[in-house]
């Protein structure tokens, strides 16, 4: 080819893509969705994410657009709702209207709208009733699943003990005592620490993780109809899925085997019974589908938000050991050290019950949040969201939110402090997200934060031999999850 049919060739090409670029825009501009940065074809607004920094680069443009705005994941358009007051008035105000469960590219493919976690509609309700019923059933947010936290706490202790105050990374152990209790809610039995399998699925829920957090993972997410054909380390993620899957099944197989309808024994009888009830209803959503999608939902919820919250917790406190020395100071008077703690403690314990606080707002765990949609055309704030639209409420921008605490980016337990020392709430606590679709698990992850960082303070210090620096601790705020730095740890027994 020459170079005059090489330079009519290229301009060519740059004038279609002006064309498609001006009738895109266009196309956009007639909406009246909230304004955000121009998609381009294809891509939608993947420019504007700073590489692996999809959350930081999300917050930035709340500050740019406003606090509702929309974002092109592809040709996908998501409306992005910052700060307290947006999500507020989305989630609660309107929350009939964002009461749907929006799309998550990465694990999609295996959900597909199952599962209580996953779906919508009728299905969605007659899951979420069942899982509330007969969790609350099994002592969830009562006397029974207290003793269940205390017994695994007692558990935990035993096994910190054998570690003799040598450096240890505190990942797996938290994670098996955290599991081990809605492993006795889902399954009917918790699992020896020294149990390799179980420690295996564990350190798999941790590796999806970090797999959605990657910038792979938010590249999927973002482009997913040019990612699914990417290799890469994000096609790992629905395979360790289908073999978490595959050890549910397991169980249920198990309880299929041994089942007695009149003495349930697990959640998984409940939904079992309940299938065998409904076989001839042809509106019932109880079937062996959303039992295996639902199990996995609440054994990785379960399991892998609150051991993130503790492991973020234990950092904070060795980083800063005078607000160790406090909680030591409160749990000797308000408890001692001759019984374990309780639940009722927690009233009487001020100081703690806002470092938990504290600790759950600064490092953010879940910080996009899951996203939501609209189930019908919707009206917000002078802006028209079609059914369908994917909205993602930003738990980040409303636990960092400046209006709502008063040094946002630093860990300061005095946000939930009034000037007299009491506990103090504050309506922009969100970890749980809020409204209609708040997590399912929130009590019971409530009372293990407080059961279970308070029993390891009442017998141990938490050192290290690293120095961290603030840096450290803060969370990364990049993808799905915020999962604290690698490191090791000694728990040293205090001397009374």
């Amino acid at each position: 080819m020459d170079l005059t049919g090489l330079g009519t060739l290229i301009l060519a090409l740059v004038i279609s893509c002006l064309f498609i670029y001006s009738t895109w825009d266009k196309l956009y501009r007639k909406r009246n969705l909230p304004p955000g940065p121009t998609p381009i074809p294809l891509i939608g607004n993947l420019l504007q994410i700073k590489r692996g920094e999809m959350v930081k680069s999300l917050m930035k443009m709340g500050d740019q657009h406003g606090p509702v705005f929309t974002f092109y994941f592809g040709e996908r358009p998501v409306v992005v709702l910052n700060g307290y007051r947006a999500v507020k008035e989305a989630l609660i105000d309107q929350g009939d209207d964002f009461s749907g469960r929006g799309r998550m590219h990465s694990v999609d493919k295996i959900f597909d709208g199952y599962g209580v976690v996953f779906s919508n509609g009728e299905r969605w309700k007659q899951l979420r009733r069942f899982s509330l019923s007969t969790l609350r059933n099994f002592g969830m947010g009562k006397r029974s699943i207290e003793e269940r936290i205390q017994e695994e706490a007692q558990c935990l202790m035993e096994a910190i003990r054998k570690y003799e105050k040598k450096p240890v990374d505190p990942r797996n152990i938290l994670a098996q005592a955290v599991s081990n209790v809605i492993c006795s809610v889902v399954f009917g039995n918790r699992f020896d620490y020294e149990d390799l399998k179980f420690l295996k699925l564990l350190n798999q829920f941790n590796e999806i993780f970090l797999l959605m957090s990657s910038t792979w993972g938010q590249l999927q997410e973002l482009i997913p109809h040019i990612m699914d054909y990417v290799p890469g380390p994000h096609q790992k993620i629905n395979p360790i899925i289908e073999r978490l899957l595959e050890f549910v099944a397991e169980r249920v197989k198990m309880n299929e085997a041994t089942i007695d309808p009149t003495s349930p024994r697990d959640y998984i009888d409940c939904f079992i019974a309940k299938m065998q009830q409904d076989n001839e209803k042809s509106t019932s959503e109880f079937n062996i589908r959303n039992l295996l999608l639902t199990v996995l939902n609440l054994f990785f919820a379960g399991t892998e938000t609150v051991s993130t919250t503790l492991r973020h917790g234990f950092l904070i406190l060795i980083k800063h050991p005078e607000i160790q020395e406090k909680l030591h100071k409160e749990i000797d008077t308000v408890i001692g050290h001759n019984r374990s703690p309780n639940i009722e403690d927690r009233s009487k314990m001020p100081y703690m019950d806002a470092v938990i606080h504290e600790i759950q707002r600064f490092s953010d765990v879940i910080p996009l949040n899951v996203p939501h949609t609209v189930i019908r055309d919707t009206t917000f704030r002078g802006f028209t969201i079609p059914k369908g639209t994917d909205v993602y409420p930003l738990l980040c921008t409303v636990l960092r939110d400046p209006s709502q605490f008063t040094t946002p980016e630093q860990f300061n337990p005095g946000h939930f402090l009034d000037a007299s020392g009491s506990f103090k709430k504050s309506d922009a606590f969100m970890p749980f997200s809020t409204g209609k679709r708040i997590c399912l698990g929130e009590g019971l992850a409530r009372m293990e934060l407080f059961l279970f960082l308070t029993t390891i303070l009442q017998n141990f210090t938490l050192t290290s031999e690293t120095q961290f620096a603030e840096s450290d601790i803060a969370p990364r705020m990049t993808g799905f999850a915020n999962v604290p730095i690698e490191y090791k740890m000694s728990f040293i027994p205090r001397v009374i």
